[in-house]
């Protein structure tokens, strides 16, 4: 395995290291890619993703949402209450395809029907 490690397409980390045949891995957000076509499979799938929230308004990185309705966390003893704004929100690809950082809370992932664009 090669010692040489790679910037992750998908979070910009610089700590994507080789799990041997050209692959790579993500230690920040588990993302692997192969070497040759990470960056371009990475990029064409961001220009195809179209995020709508509760009301079918388009989502775009760096929005403000507002959540809907009251969302139990794991872990936490309170629920994210409905009317919490989140600023800068970052679309990503997936079942939770919002990733934010809401106050009280930290790194959060949301899934875009409970929320509407602010």
């Amino acid at each position: 395995m090669s010692e040489e490690m790679k910037v992750c397409p998908n979070c910009s980390s610089a700590y994507g290291y080789s799990v041997g045949s050209g692959i790579y891995n993500c230690p920040e957000c588990s993302f692997e890619w192969d070497s040759k076509e990470g960056e371009t499979k990475e990029s064409e799938v961001e220009l195809h993703i179209i995020i709508k929230d509760a009301n079918g308004n388009p989502l775009e990185d760096g929005d403000s949402v507002v959540i809907v309705k009251d969302l139990p966390v794991k872990g936490f003893p309170k629920a994210i209450k409905a009317g919490t704004k989140v600023k800068n929100i970052r679309i990503i690809e997936g079942d939770h395809n919002i990733d934010c950082k809401i106050k009280d809370f930290g790194a959060m992932a949301l899934k875009s029907e409970f929320v509407k664009k602010a």
